[in-house]
């Protein structure tokens, strides 16, 4: 699953591009950019630690930058299957937008952001201590990793 937000940086916008493991709530990809495009998402998937062939179904909204010729070919080469929401309904990808509530509530917004640079490397951390360290209700108050770990017992 992946989504995108925006985030200030100095005086203009940047963005945010999350991969998100549904099932343990752990973000697997993320990147960060001046431009809402294809190559932020594309981005995102090059910092996926994991073997790509391993992700079956990439779910998205239907906006142009995860619905176009580079997203369709990195898809394909890995052979991802596609779900994009069906249209008008946000809650296709509410576990996205819930998550993002969460990073500007936790991380964006006490911050201030004056470099991309600075963005990229604080964001960084942020998913270290989202994956490794946070907390999550869904997972009975275990973090993405601990969750992970505890399925291979």
């Amino acid at each position: 699953m992946s989504d995108l937000t925006y985030v200030r940086v100095g005086t203009r916008w940047a963005y945010i591009c999350i991969l998100l493991d549904l099932g343990a709530r752990e973000i697997i990809g993320q990147s960060a950019g001046a431009n809402k495009n294809a190559e932020l998402v594309h981005k995102a998937f090059s910092t996926v630690k994991g073997n790509l062939f391993d992700i079956q179904m990439f779910h998205t909204d239907r906006g142009s930058e995860f619905d176009n010729m580079l997203i369709d070919e990195l898809l394909g080469s890995f052979q991802i299957n596609r779900s994009l929401s069906m249209k008008g309904c946000p809650y296709d990808n509410a576990v996205a937008e819930s998550t993002f509530k969460m990073i500007k509530a936790e991380f964006v917004y006490s911050r201030r952001f004056e470099t991309l640079d600075q963005l990229q490397l604080e964001l960084l951390d942020y998913v270290h201590w989202f994956n490794n360290i946070r907390l999550h209700g869904t997972l009975g108050y275990l973090s993405p990793a601990e969750f992970k770990r505890s399925l291979t017992l």
